[in-house]
C-alpha cells in the first residue's frame, strides 16, 4: 500500500506542475470519444486503515431538547458511537441554571454554580438533568476519549431580583444573591457589576440584555469568572472536568476577556462571532487566541447552494482560507435551524452538500446533532466523516465551477492518495471530463452515490457522471 501512496505522491507533484492554470475557470468538457473501460471488479481502498489526523466536533444539542431533565443521560448513550465515527469533542449547551428554570436552554444564566443541584427558578434539575448526571456524562465521554466543551455565557445575566439602580435611576433586575437567582451564594452580584457603573458606561461590545450586561473590567467580576481558585472557569475545569470552551456572543465583550480566561485555565476554545466577514473573524482570533466559528464559510455555502451559484465557491474568502487552524466550520447549529430569516440557514435539501464541502476542506468541522441523528442522513454523514479523516488531505486545488457544479481536489500526501470532490446542485445528473492526477487508474466514488467505477486514460482524463442534487468524492481503488 505504501508503494501506491508514494507513486501517487510523485504523480500528484508532476500533475501540480502541469496544472498551473487550473485556478482559471474552464469551459465544461464532455468526452465525445468512446467511453473508457469500466472496471467494476476493482476493490476500494479500506479507508479505515488510513488516518490523516482530521477530527470533528459534535454539537450535542438542539434548541428545546427533549426529554426535559433527561438530556445528559440521553447523550451519554451516544458518545461511543460519536467517537467511533471521528468525533473528538462534544459541545454541550450551557449547563448552569437559567432564569426560565426547567425550560431554559441555558442562555439566560442566573447561577453559574447551579448545575442542577439547587432548588431555584422553580426546579432543582436544569432542562438537561442534574449535576450528578452531568458529571457522569463527562466521565463517560472521557472514558471513550472525547473532550467536553462547555458553552460559556458571560456577556449577560438574567433571573436576578429587583433593586434600585442609581446609575439608571430606576429599579433593575440586577440583584443576584441566595434569595434572588444565586442560591449557591457564589458570585453574588448587584448593580455595581453591570453597565453602567462608576467605572464605565459600557464595554467594547454590544449589549444583549443591556441592564444585565456584565462589566468585565471590574476586578470582582474577573475574580469570580476566571481568576480566583473558586472562579467559574476553574470550578468547571478542575471540579467538573470540562476540557474546553465555547464562548457565546463574543460581540458583547472584548477579545481580551477570552484571552485572559485561556491564560488562566487553557483548553480548546471557540467563539461565536456572528459575522460573515472573514477579516473580522481572523482579527478576533488573532486578538483572543481562540478559534471562531467560520460564519464566512457558512454564508458563502448558503449563498452558493441556496442561491444556485456554485461559482461562489471558487477562491472563497473564509476564515478557513485565511487561518484554517482557527476556523471551526459548520452547516447548521441551534440558532440557524430556528432562524426565520432564510438567509441565516441552509435549506434542508442542500445541507448534505454543505457537509460534503466542510468535511473535505480545511478547518475543524462541527456536526449538528439533529443532522447526524436523522435516520436518513446518519450513514451518509458517517461516510463523509470517514472520508474526512482519510482522503481529505494535502493541498486544496480548485478545478471547475458553474452555477450548478463545483469540482476541486485534495492533492493527498504520503498517507493519503487524495480525492476529487464533485458537487452537483442541478435537478438532473451532470457529466464532466476531468483531468485527474491518476493515470490508467480505476477511480471510485467513496460516498457510494455512484456505484460504477471509471478508469482514467494514460493522460489521467476520465468522464464521470454525478446524480442530481448530489455529491461525490472520487479516489483510486486498490
Amino acid at each position: 500500500m505504501r508503494k501506491i501512496y508514494l507513486l501517487g505522491t510523485i504523480l500528484l507533484a508532476l500533475w501540480a506542475c502541469d496544472k498551473q492554470d487550473s485556478n482559471i475557470e474552464k469551459k465544461p468538457q464532455i468526452n465525445t470519444e468512446e467511453e473508457l473501460p469500466n472496471t467494476s471488479d476493482t476493490e476500494p481502498i479500506n479507508l479505515t486503515e488510513m488516518d490523516n489526523g482530521n477530527r470533528a466536533m459534535m454539537q450535542a444539542f438542539y434548541w428545546d431538547v427533549e426529554p426535559r431533565g433527561g438530556w445528559w443521560d440521553k447523550i451519554s448513550e451516544k458518545v461511543a458511537d460519536w467517537k467511533a465515527n471521528g468525533i473528538d469533542r462534544i459541545w454541550l449547551p450551557p449547563a448552569c441554571k437559567g432564569a426560565s428554570g426547567g425550560y431554559s436552554m441555558g442562555y439566560d444564566p442566573s447561577d453559574y454554580y447551579d448545575l442542577g443541584n439547587y432548588n431555584q427558578h422553580g426546579t432543582t434539575e436544569t432542562r438537561f438533568g442534574s449535576k450528578d448526571e452531568l458529571v457522569s456524562l463527562i466521565t463517560k465521554a472521557h472514558q471513550v476519549g472525547l473532550e467536553v466543551v462547555a458553552d460559556i455565557v458571560i456577556g449577560h445575566n438574567n433571573g436576578g431580583g429587583k433593586e434600585w439602580n442609581p446609575y439608571r435611576n430606576k429599579e433593575t433586575y440586577t440583584l443576584f444573591d441566595k434569595n434572588h437567582g444565586c442560591a449557591s451564594g457564589k458570585f453574588t452580584r448587584n448593580y455595581n457589576d453591570f453597565h453602567p457603573n462608576l467605572d464605565e458606561d459600557h464595554d467594547e461590545g454590544a449589549d444583549f440584555y443591556p441592564e444585565q450586561d456584565l462589566c468585565h473590567k471590574k476586578d470582582y467580576v474577573q475574580g469570580w469568572l476566571w481568576k480566583q481558585d473558586n472562579s467559574v472557569a476553574k470550578y468547571y475545569k478542575n471540579t467538573i472536568k470540562i476540557d474546553g470552551w465555547r464562548f457565546d456572543y463574543v460581540k458583547s465583550f472584548g477579545a481580551w476577556v477570552v484571552k485572559d480566561w485561556l491564560a488562566a485555565v487553557g483548553g480548546f476554545a471557540v467563539g461565536e462571532l456572528w459575522d460573515g466577514n472573514a477579516d473580522v473573524l481572523k482579527s478576533w482570533t488573532d486578538n483572543s487566541g481562540a478559534s471562531a466559528f467560520d460564519f464566512a464559510c457558512f454564508y458563502t455555502l448558503e449563498q452558493a447552494l441556496d442561491g444556485n451559484n456554485l461559482k461562489g465557491l471558487k477562491n472563497p474568502r473564509m476564515l478557513r482560507t485565511l487561518n484554517p487552524n482557527k476556523a471551526v466550520t459548520f452547516a447548521a447549529n441551534h440558532d440557524t435551524e430556528k432562524d426565520s430569516n432564510q438567509g441565516n440557514r441552509i435549506d434542508t435539501e442542500n445541507k448534505l452538500l454543505a457537509y460534503a464541502y466542510i468535511l473535505t476542506h480545511s478547518g475543524y468541522p462541527t456536526i449538528f446533532y439533529s443532522d447526524y441523528e436523522k435516520s436518513e442522513w446518519k450513514a451518509k454523514l458517517q461516510q463523509l466523516l470517514l472520508i474526512h479523516r482519510s482522503l481529505a488531505a494535502g493541498e486544496e486545488r480548485f478545478y471547475y465551477a458553474s452555477p450548478t457544479e463545483f469540482i476541486d481536489f485534495r492533492l493527498g500526501d504520503t498517507k493519503s492518495p487524495g480525492m476529487i470532490l464533485y458537487l452537483n446542485n442541478a435537478k438532473k445528473s451532470s457529466t464532466q471530463t476531468v483531468d485527474t492526477p491518476w493515470k490508467d487508474r480505476v477511480i471510485i466514488d467513496y460516498t457510494n452515490h455512484v456505484i460504477k467505477r471509471y478508469k482514467t486514460n494514460a493522460a489521467g482524463k476520465v468522464t464521470i457522471t454525478v446524480p442530481a442534487k448530489s455529491y461525490t468524492v472520487w479516489s483510486i481503488g486498490k
